[in-house]
């Protein structure tokens, strides 16, 4: 009589931990002054932004959004973008929220959206963004949990029903060259061998794969390489170790390539984590 009763409570378990893992995935990112542009990437989350000071621009294939003090900004997970610096002289500020899609649905009841909408003005929203990150901060679950389904309620009316499934866009011409560029992205990469491996030549390759993707090889490999390395900072990292480990030629190249992808630099990004 006690296996079903032990049972359930190992799928109640496995749910927990499930919910813990989602929650884990949460994470926010303060920009005090962004001073270069950001090339073209993309992330496997939604990027949320509220915007403290400045104009946003974000630069998508077909358009462009500019969002000044007081908006949030959206992008859907790989969605290529890049963000130029409108005005140098201006000081642009903002937090950035990323919220995995398994997160988004679970918030949603399962519900997988896409927002097309990707501008709001809403002071309700606003401030539901900033008791979230506060509420992160805590690192109370509980508290995180409400404040959370608040604010992604807040956001619900922007979105629609997506029926596609989010996935890195248009690689499937080079699926050998991006698992490749996946499973060695500590290495040194040559377009040479990259080509060869999609047995086009360079220059083609080039072309080819940046008009597949939006992005140049040299500019997706820094991007993976980036992301990837982001993943592993924790307190008590050796970030010039790290740089080497990615194989940067040294720090400093390091540092610049992180901020350009990030927005602030890697020692930075550390020390938000104590």
């Amino acid at each position: 009589t006690l296996a079903p009763i032990l049972g359930n409570d190992n799928k109640f378990n496995n749910l927990i931990q499930q919910t813990r893992m989602l929650f884990d995935d949460l994470e926010y990112l303060s920009v005090e002054n962004q001073t270069t542009d950001f090339p073209k990437h993309f992330h496997e989350t939604f990027c949320i932004s509220l915007i403290h000071n400045g104009i946003e621009q974000i630069d998508f294939e077909n358009q462009s959004l500019f969002s000044e003090k007081g908006s949030i900004s959206i992008t859907n997970p790989f969605e290529i973008h890049s963000n130029p610096l409108t005005d140098k002289n201006i000081c642009l500020k903002f937090d950035t929220i990323y919220l995995s899609n398994d997160l988004m649905k679970y918030l949603l009841n399962g519900q997988n959206v896409k927002f097309i909408n990707r501008k709001i003005n809403s002071e309700k929203a606003n401030q539901l963004f900033m008791e979230l990150k506060y509420a992160i901060d805590t690192k109370n679950p509980k508290t995180v949990e409400f404040s959370l389904k608040q604010f992604v309620n807040s956001l619900k009316i922007y979105s629609q029903k997506n029926t596609e499934k989010y996935c890195e866009q248009n690689l499937y011409d080079f699926k050998d060259v991006s698992n490749y560029i996946e499973q060695n992205i500590c290495e040194k990469f040559c377009l040479d061998e990259l080509s060869k491996m999609a047995n086009i030549n360079k220059y083609g390759f080039v072309k080819k794969f940046k008009a597949s993707t939006g992005m140049t090889p040299i500019n997706y490999i820094l991007m993976k390489k980036i992301f990837a390395s982001k993943s592993l900072i924790n307190p008590n990292s050796d970030i010039t170790e790290l740089a080497y480990q990615y194989n940067f030629c040294d720090l400093a190249h390091f540092s610049k390539t992180f901020k350009q992808y990030i927005g602030i630099s890697p020692k930075k990004f550390q020390s938000n984590l104590i």
